[in-house]
């Protein structure tokens, strides 16, 4: 049951991390659109992205994180590598609602920040991927 578990994890895992990737990738491009159908293109192609696929693949992710760590709760709960890996999430659900406020503000027309911001920002969540791979795999604390 638990390699299940871990599998269904992952794969919801991999369909946010594809999403945190993806949209602020989309933020590059829209910062830089100029006309109207673009920005509405763009508009349109981010709230989906986020609610439709980036927010439940987020909370499924959870879930079934959850669910795994309540098998194994007291081994878990006892190591540190967890504990950080927990913070590491925290800090990527921050990332995700950071997003969520971003589509927000394009969504109303008030973007104020380039492309370049955009560019940096879009690498938080890879930096955070390889934290928590380091972590769950090489279990170093």
């Amino acid at each position: 049951m638990i390699l299940y578990l871990k599998v269904i994890h992952l794969t919801f895992a991999f369909a946010w991390f594809a999403a945190l990737f993806y949209l602020p990738r989309l933020f590059v491009y829209h910062s830089q659109a100029s006309d109207e159908i673009s920005n509405e293109r763009f508009k349109t192609m981010e709230l989906r992205l986020y609610r439709g696929i980036m927010t439940p693949a987020a909370l499924l992710t959870l879930v079934f994180g959850l669910w795994l760590t309540a098998y194994q709760w007291t081994i878990y709960t006892s190591s540190t590598w967890f504990w950080l890996k927990v913070a590491c999430v925290f800090l990527l659900f921050g990332f995700h609602g950071m997003c969520g406020r971003m589509c927000r503000d394009f969504a109303n027309d008030r973007n104020t920040r380039t492309h370049v911001f955009y560019r940096w920002f879009n690498e938080l969540p890879l930096v955070l991927l390889v934290a928590i791979l380091l972590l769950a795999i090489v279990k170093p604390f």
